[in-house]
């Protein structure tokens, strides 16, 4: 049972049911999500590093992840990370990220993260250009055929 509506009595019987289910969810989140065993800030290669109880490491720039683009040294170091290791929280910076995010690649909101694919999609490289060339050589991009659209309307 939902508690949705406030109305609804909360008895003793009710919350150990909650309580049970909130338990059992726990349980199932940590043998099926990746969950943090430690987590520091590393100034010499800027890069915030998690280490998974599974035993792998997983690491990135803080420039990536909303919040802490702008952040110093000192508040990069100063992170915590709840006993259950599922997520790791900044207090000075009012950021949190939940560890399955960002193994997953996710650093922020949907906007953020369309922002962050915006300027990589404006990056150049050699082999970006060098790739730009070959297509041109090519003709460039292909265009679209109109005709199959036409057909299914």
């Amino acid at each position: 049972m939902a508690f949705k509506n406030w109305e609804i009595e909360l008895t003793e019987e009710n919350l150990k049911e909650e309580i049970a289910r909130a338990k059992a969810a726990g349980e199932k989140a940590d043998a099926t999500q990746p969950r943090a065993e430690s987590v520091h800030y590393d100034k010499s290669d800027d890069l915030i590093v998690i280490r998974l109880r599974n035993g792998a490491i997983f690491s990135f720039p803080p420039r990536l992840a909303q919040g802490l683009k702008n952040a110093s040294p000192e508040q990069l170091a100063d992170i915590w990370m709840p006993p259950s290791g599922s997520s790791v929280h900044w207090e000075s910076l009012d950021v949190d990220f939940s560890i399955p995010e960002l193994v997953a690649g996710i650093f922020g909101t949907k906007s953020w993260m369309a922002e962050l694919g915006r300027k990589g999609g404006q990056a150049t490289s050699s082999t970006k250009s060098a790739a730009a060339r070959k297509n041109g050589k090519k003709g460039g991009r292909p265009r679209k055929n109109n005709t199959l659209a036409s057909k299914k309307v």
